[in-house]
């Protein structure tokens, strides 16, 4: 008679082997479907390779949404990237203050909006929080030198930490010192597209130019910026803020105040200062709102990367629609592959074939057949997209990882979804049916 204890350990050594045996299981069945898959897989592509141009023209939609979704979304993130990198170029501490007239300001008893030299001086003299600071005159000027006269010029009065608030150092010459500023000097900086339209190199330096017929004396080379926004940032001449004021006197009361905080986390403090100190000189009461802005490079970051975001999802999303004409394509051409190859599948069923292994075989040559279409498609829209970042005036694209593998992925899902239908069809076939059928 067997003892309990010797039952007991009876069966936990069969459920030792049992959980031993399981992974061994386990591999045995995965080894298996990989082997079922890749025979599909092979037998799909000897299929598509059997019709080619049918496969092209089934495939066709796929490629043209794929195409499209990998050259857009590159288009979108490379300017996206440039747009990041050259705000980030200009310092993420940065700060723009500028009057604005807030709406309904009438109805709210308030005058109208504006910026003077003396808000700049409370706010350079009043905040902890404030690094650098410099004025800004904006304007459009005409400039000369000799015969040569270039118009339209964007003119900027600055002081002399603009260069390292705003990142626009000089590589030739000097910029606009201290000095200059006090003595209200007629001096300037020109960027170099400028140089361009007068016709002259950098030997300019220490000539005189005509800036809306004042003479100035050309002291530095602003280093090449490149384009921003379709708008270069090379074609403009800086002069003092002092000269400008004096120059264009109604611009005293619309000054632009760049400044910088002490660090990029003091940033949102130095915001509350410069709003406390603004609305405090221009008697605001509580309730009114501001009649000046301040913008903060962080908030043109965050503006950049939700516009980069949106556009992605939404033009994508558009040209995505062309995967459910390419679907309807697959699905189409594989219910006539069903039709065309029934006495296969009655063959198939009559030696042994379960439904699941004919479901499975056509499903995988609709994946199949939509994985190629979404291959070929990123090929060409990595092409495309190289060759559009060769034109001069194009930012580098740039082509996501995460864009390349939703193409796949989408494509997969396209020939997993519309070739249910057409497996589903082949797999309830009755074998007799099947081999009768002409």
């Amino acid at each position: 008679m067997t003892s309990p204890a010797k039952k007991s350990g009876s069966r936990w050594w069969g459920v030792l082997r049992w959980l031993a045996w399981l992974p061994w299981r386990g591999v045995g069945l995965l080894y298996r479907s990989a082997e079922a898959t890749l025979e599909n897989a092979l037998t799909a592509l000897v299929q598509i390779w059997g019709n080619k141009v049918r496969s092209v023209l089934t495939v066709l939609g796929i490629i043209i949404a794929v195409t499209s979704t990998i050259t857009v979304v590159s288009v979108v993130q490379g300017f996206g990237n440039y747009v990041t990198d050259f705000l980030k170029g200009i310092g993420t501490n940065s700060m723009w203050v500028y009057p604005q007239r807030p709406p309904g300001a009438e109805l709210l008893g308030m005058g109208r909006a504006v910026l003077t030299m003396g808000d700049l001086d409370a706010v350079a003299d009043q905040s902890s929080k404030i690094g650098r600071i410099t004025p800004m005159v904006f304007s459009r000027c005409t400039v000369e030198y000799g015969r040569e006269l270039a118009t339209e010029i964007r003119l900027r009065g600055v002081g002399a930490d603009f260069q390292a608030i705003h990142n626009f150092y000089v590589d030739r010459g000097r910029f606009i010192g201290p000095t200059d500023i006090d003595n209200t000097t007629q001096v300037c900086c020109l960027g170099r597209d400028l140089l361009d339209k007068l016709r002259c190199d950098e030997s300019v330096v220490g000539e005189y130019v005509l800036i809306d017929g004042q003479r100035f004396l050309v002291i530095g080379l602003i280093e090449e910026k490149g384009s921003f926004a379709g708008e270069s940032q090379d074609e403009l001449v800086l002069i003092p803020y002092t000269a400008g004021l004096k120059m264009y006197p109604f611009t005293k009361d619309f000054v632009i105040i760049l400044t910088e905080a002490v660090s990029e986390e003091e940033v949102p403090e130095a915001v509350a200062e410069i709003t406390r100190i603004l609305r405090s000189r221009h008697g605001l009461k509580p309730g009114q709102p501001n009649d000046f802005m301040v913008e903060t490079q962080d908030q043109f970051l965050t503006f950049m990367n939700n516009v980069k975001t949106y556009a992605t999802s939404a033009l994508g999303g558009i040209v995505g629609i062309s995967l459910l004409v390419g679907g309807i394509g697959i699905m189409n051409v594989m219910l006539v592959s069903v039709t065309e190859r029934t006495r296969e599948i009655g063959l198939r069923k009559s030696v042994g074939a379960r439904r699941r292994d004919i479901m499975l075989q056509f499903l995988t040559e609709a994946v199949v057949l939509a994985s190629v279409g979404g291959a070929i498609g990123i090929v060409l829209g990595y092409s495309l997209g190289h060759v559009a970042s060769l034109h001069p005036q194009m930012v580098e694209v740039a082509v996501p990882l995460w864009a390349v593998a939703l193409a796949l992925g989408f494509s997969a899902a396209v020939g997993i979804i519309f070739g249910i239908i057409p497996a589903f069809k082949a797999a309830i076939l009755h074998p007799i049916d099947a081999l009768r059928h002409e």
